[in-house]
């Protein structure tokens, strides 16, 4: 259990590639000590145990909610932050591999008043039900278009596989991501 535990903390998924950081802490979260991180931007010190998840960090400490608890796994998606402009999964990366690095989550995206231009699509597209999976989709579709910003349909397809949508709005959501990447004229009034 304990060896699937610390697998789990070891990974870092994003696009389907595998990081490996540093051996997780042997003490099994019981020392804490203070960690400076760079989220949205900002730098924070926070006071965890190095191999806390990113994601509990983010949401329970920073209080940005953009991340959701999903599976715990680095399965579903709801998680995913930007790492250095990599779509990553925050709930199994330990906030020790974190460290030096450039976070952002859906709220270092954009705002209300001025949404980032794939905030804007999906906004544009309606393309949400519950809206549960949507901050993973929102940062998957940036971190493709920060990479290529000129995807093709298939390549969308493809940087939005691993995050599930049990609404079933995947329509829509294809959609906003095609019209993030240029792909849908603008209706008038956009």
């Amino acid at each position: 259990m304990v060896a699937v535990r610390n697998a789990r903390l070891a990974r870092l998924y994003a696009n389907g590639t595998v990081w490996t950081f540093a051996k997780p802490n042997r003490n099994h979260g019981m020392t804490q000590s203070t960690i400076r991180l760079t989220v949205n931007g900002r730098i924070h010190d926070v006071d965890a145990a190095p191999d806390t998840a990113l994601l509990y960090v983010l949401r329970n400490d920073l209080e940005l909610n953009g991340p959701k608890y999903g599976c715990g796994l680095g399965e579903c998606g709801t998680c995913t932050v930007l790492i250095d402009g990599v779509a990553a999964r925050s709930c199994v990366i330990p906030i020790q591999g974190c460290v030096g690095r450039d976070i952002v989550t859906l709220e270092g995206l954009g705002s209300r008043d001025h949404p980032d231009p794939v905030q804007h699509a999906f906004i544009a597209e309606q393309a949400a039900q519950c809206g549960y999976c949507l901050n993973g989709m929102i940062i998957s579709t940036k971190a493709l278009l920060m990479r290529n910003p000129h995807p093709s349909e298939a390549e969308l397809l493809e940087a939005l596989r691993y995050n599930l949508c049990r609404c079933g709005a995947h329509i829509e959501i294809v959609r906003a991501a095609m019209r993030a990447a240029g792909h849908v004229v603008a209706e008038v009034g956009d």
